[in-house]
């Protein structure tokens, strides 16, 4: 799998991994969460410009020069920008285990690490799933992600509904196919200024704690604790193929899933050349570092993707092997498997 140039301040968690203190526990933490939520594994993450997030400066209209006649002035003109803050969340909790229980048979560690491993997996899927349907307008304590972002697709209603796609489904068995850009300018998770990135565990040790009737016993305490938000810095590198209605993948009335990611990636200023011809004006090395593209998609779609790329007739599918895996391309680029992404969701109008 052919990965694009990214810059030097968006980094995967594996890489912010290799800087943090090993009180942390980083490096463990991410090898558990890339086994069941691949989004977490490919996202980049950049640290915020804000204590609370990351703010972003967009441009929303050129300049405007005037045609000129002899002996006659031209005004002046100027670009306009906005500024748009994407707010973290803080995800939270603590781990309390009666240490009579965790010493029995003389393996506490091995017993903790069990527990410890439950919660990861839990956060995890949290984040996966705030990633994709998470909206601090109607859950302030939450970051704001995709589907909130991309929710219609009546290009009157906001820009983003110009790469919103519809799949054709229009009950509440509808699920979506993302494509995404990840990099510097296009999109990333974040973290607030100084702060610490990641998923955080500490070992507390042993502590006297309460029961339901304020009686105190010896417990163990672990804590664990992750601040993260998704800045869309340029819209224009999200594609949403939304309304494929889950039950019907397999009969006449079935979306055409090609057809629709061939549409999806011709959405994006710019892809990788494997995947459409048409690219930005920007020079190679600056379309090298726009980011890296991916597709997710949940496991019901994914089985179908597998299906159609074992066809000898499609030559746009194909599964190749990657790191000693198999793993489905698009025109090479990797379709990776996100359980977060729901196969109830409500028709995108």
């Amino acid at each position: 799998m052919a990965q694009a140039t990214i810059g030097a301040t968006a980094l995967t968690y594996a890489d912010w991994a290799k800087r943090m203190d090993d009180g942390y526990k980083v490096a463990r933490i991410i090898e558990l969460l890339s086994q069941t939520n691949e989004i977490l594994e490919d996202m980049l993450v950049v640290e915020g410009n804000l204590p609370t997030g990351h703010k972003t400066t967009i441009r929303t209209g050129l300049p405007q020069a005037t045609w000129r006649l002899l002996n006659l002035g031209v005004p002046s003109a100027k670009s306009t920008t906005a500024q748009i803050t994407d707010t973290c969340g803080n995800l939270e909790t603590y781990s309390v285990i009666d240490k009579d229980i965790a010493d029995l048979n003389g393996n506490t560690a091995e017993f903790r690490l069990s527990e410890v491993k439950a919660f990861l997996e839990g956060m995890s899927q949290q984040v996966a799933a705030t990633l994709i349907y998470g909206n601090q307008f109607i859950n302030p304590e939450r970051f704001t992600g995709l589907a909130a972002r991309y929710s219609t697709k009546t290009t009157q209603n906001s820009n983003t509904a110009y790469n919103v796609l519809d799949g054709g489904g229009a009950a509440s068995t509808n699920t979506s196919i993302w494509t995404t850009v990840w990099g510097d300018d296009t999109l990333h998770a974040t973290f607030p200024k100084g702060k610490i990135t990641g998923l955080q565990h500490r070992d507390m040790g042993e502590w006297p704690v309460l029961d339901t009737s304020s009686n105190t016993y010896q417990a163990y305490r672990d804590h664990f604790k992750w601040e993260i938000g998704l800045v869309l810095r340029d819209w224009r590198y999200v594609v949403r193929i939304a309304n494929i209605d889950v039950t019907q993948l397999t009969g006449v009335s079935a979306a055409n899933l090609i057809n629709l990611l061939v549409r999806g990636l011709y959405r994006l200023p710019t892809a990788p050349v494997s995947a459409a011809t048409v690219q930005t004006s920007d020079t190679p090395e600056v379309r090298a570092n726009m980011g890296r593209t991916v597709i997710y998609a949940n496991r019901v779609v994914r089985t179908y993707l597998d299906l159609q790329a074992m066809n000898k007739t499609n030559v746009l599918l194909r599964i190749e092997e990657f790191d000693g895996k198999p793993i489905t391309t698009f025109r090479g680029i990797p379709v990776r498997t996100c359980d977060a992404i729901l196969s109830n969701e409500a028709q995108v109008t």
